[in-house]
């Protein structure tokens, strides 16, 4: 037996279907804070800094994550990794 349903509904509805958090106020902060920054021309700009407060403690170890990722591409390439 198969059955097939079909729902009709806008992505606002089933995040509201789901108990979804509205972030859109928040990326709208976001983009005007980045915004704000690349106006200024701020030599010290960085988005990663920008975004610290909104991260979870456990996600505070981006660079290693993205470190990791890098070196084990470099080694599937064939390449060596950096030994940094």
């Amino acid at each position: 037996m198969q059955i097939k349903i079909t729902v009709d509904a806008t992505p606002e509805e089933v995040r509201r279907f789901f108990g979804l958090p509205d972030v859109g106020p928040l990326q709208d902060e976001m983009l005007e804070r980045v915004r704000e920054k690349m106006r200024a021309g701020d030599a010290a700009f960085d988005p990663l800094t920008l975004m610290q407060p909104y991260f979870a403690p456990n996600m505070s170890n981006i660079e290693a994550m993205q470190k990791a990722f890098w070196e084990s591409f470099a080694t599937a390439s064939g390449g060596k990794a950096s030994k940094k």
